[in-house]
């Protein structure tokens, strides 16, 4: 087995090289790829009303392309062309049928979305994994470990059929058909990934724990911590490492993880190798390529081409909703240090697709990212401009501060009177001082937002309520969210944490026998 780690290895080793030898500037890949998808798609319904083929007879074709299709987002893209490939029509943003919906409702806790996962979608998909697998190389990765099971946890691989298309989570409909060089190595394998219940599907992938040689975890990393603590749990061990000794990557993506770090590693007996992904429903958009950065490299030959609009005042509002149609950018005018809303246009029908994501670029000229937070979750009721990226800073600092573990919290923006509040609900593993809590919180955001610092001088207020961490996942088996790809959302606003509040409260009431 250590000669076949070592030739896997070293075949992924060559894999890598070309990879890096085919690298053309990022606005070549990038135009490449508009054309390609611009071609395939020009005799669709979508293609013959923004007139693709005219675009494509356009040298400068990024220009007229931005010019001549709108920005969508989800609820445009659907109610203009979606609904219909989901009565089966075809030929409708892409070509063919769509057989596949990825639901989505990402962190907004909204009913659910239907994403088009075209056939192209799931090879550039694939493509992208064993480009990511290639990457291990960069990292200091023992050969032996290329001989080892992976363990993806996600969603049901068992798909709901509506008779004409099936749907599910992404990771569901992946797993449904893993690509061939990974079906040797997958677990926890096809009887487990379709099992549907959350709570069966980690009790039986803890009964089969000791069969397996685990040394690769793929998945949402506060997922995959509350399996290994079931793991623990019921073989009696101290850490994970007792059942499975050559866990050494972790392949993590979806939220943040630097939050949930300190709570993972106490699970270990040794820190793993992290990876981050950035897999979302609308398609692979990049991943972690080496160890000292945790930027992730934009996918920019596989099937998507990229804009990037610059989230500020003049561009969205304080609910994040876009303004106008404002000039967008591409890969080679963005600016390092700013935050900007993602577009899409894929392989699946996505056209200039507001994802909802918004990202950073760490360094000027180099296509990496890291995720900075979503539209529709900064926090800025009176100009304090609060991101998801500092709200994990803060976190971070009460943890480290506290050695304490969040697992999950989220805030919501109150109006008092005159006055403006940022509330914290803060789940935790042990009691903790409230006012302590308070107090390191925000102090933290502070020093890392000085528009936050001027305002609570001034305006605003902070609140923070300390939860058990099972009260959050309570509100998410309450709503069917629980498991897979499901996240608690970082910031709920109007209806949904007036929701999320009462059922907090009644809990409270509920264990006090009131």
């Amino acid at each position: 087995m250590a000669f076949f780690g070592k030739l896997i290895k070293r075949s992924l080793t060559v894999g890598e090289q070309l990879q890096k030898r085919r690298r053309a500037a990022p606005i070549q890949l990038q135009k490449r790829t508009l054309r390609r998808l611009l071609k395939r798609a020009q005799g669709t319904a979508f293609g013959q009303y923004y007139d693709f083929k005219g675009i494509l007879q356009d040298e400068h074709c990024i220009d007229t392309f931005r010019e001549k299709v709108p920005i969508f987002d989800y609820d445009t893209m659907y109610e203009q062309w979606w609904h219909m490939a989901l009565r089966e029509v075809e030929d409708v943003s892409w070509p063919g049928k769509v057989t596949h919906f990825a639901l989505s409702s990402g962190t907004s806790g909204a009913p659910s979305k239907h994403i088009p996962v075209t056939d192209d979608m799931r090879r550039a998909m694939k493509h992208a994994g064993l480009r990511m697998f290639f990457a291990l190389t960069n990292f200091d990765v023992d050969p032996d470990l290329f001989t080892k099971p992976m363990l993806m946890l996600g969603g049901s691989s068992d798909l709901d059929n509506q008779g004409g298309y099936f749907r599910g989570d992404l990771s569901g409909i992946n797993a449904s058909q893993p690509p061939f060089w990974l079906r040797p190595y997958h677990k926890p394998g096809g009887k487990i990934s379709r099992i549907k219940s959350w709570d069966e599907k980690i009790a039986e992938i803890s009964r089969h724990a000791p069969e397996w040689d685990i040394g690769f975890l793929v998945g949402i990393p506060s997922w995959l911590q509350l399996m290994m603590e079931r793991i623990i749990e019921d073989h009696q061990l101290n850490t994970i490492h007792d059942i499975w000794p050559n866990l050494k990557v972790c392949v993590h993506g979806g939220i943040a993880f630097e939050p949930l770090k300190k709570g993972f590693e106490r699970l270990l007996d040794r820190p793993l190798i992290y990876m981050d992904s950035y897999l979302a429903s609308e398609g692979f958009i990049a991943y972690q390529q080496r160890p000292e950065t945790n930027a992730m490299r934009l996918l920019l030959h596989n099937g998507i081409f990229f804009e990037f609009i610059p989230f500020n005042n003049s561009n969205f509002d304080e609910d994040g909703k876009l303004i106008g149609n404002p000039q967008t950018l591409t890969i080679a005018e963005v600016e390092p240090g700013v935050d900007y809303a993602l577009l899409l246009t894929t392989c699946a029908g996505a056209w200039r697709y507001l994802i909802g994501d918004t990202v950073r670029f760490p360094e000027a000229g180099n296509p990496e990212i890291i995720i900075s937070g979503r539209t529709k979750h900064f926090l800025s009721i009176c100009g304090e401009h609060l991101s998801v990226d500092n709200m994990n800073q803060g976190i971070q600092a009460v943890e480290e501060a506290l050695d304490l573990s969040v697992r999950e919290f989220t805030v919501a923006p109150v109006q008092e009177g005159n006055r403006f509040l940022h509330h914290w609900y803060i789940g935790t593993e042990r009691e903790v001082d409230k006012e302590k809590v308070t107090r390191l919180l925000d102090e933290a955001l502070k020093q890392v937002n000085d528009d936050y610092k001027t305002e609570r001088d001034s305006l605003l207020g902070i609140k923070v309520e300390i939860l058990p961490i099972q009260r959050f996942y309570d509100w998410q088996a309450a709503r069917g969210k629980l498991g897979g790809q499901n996240k608690f959302p970082r910031v709920m606003k109007g209806k949904r944490f007036a929701e999320w509040s009462a059922f907090v409260h009644r809990s409270l009431r509920q264990e006090r026998g009131v």
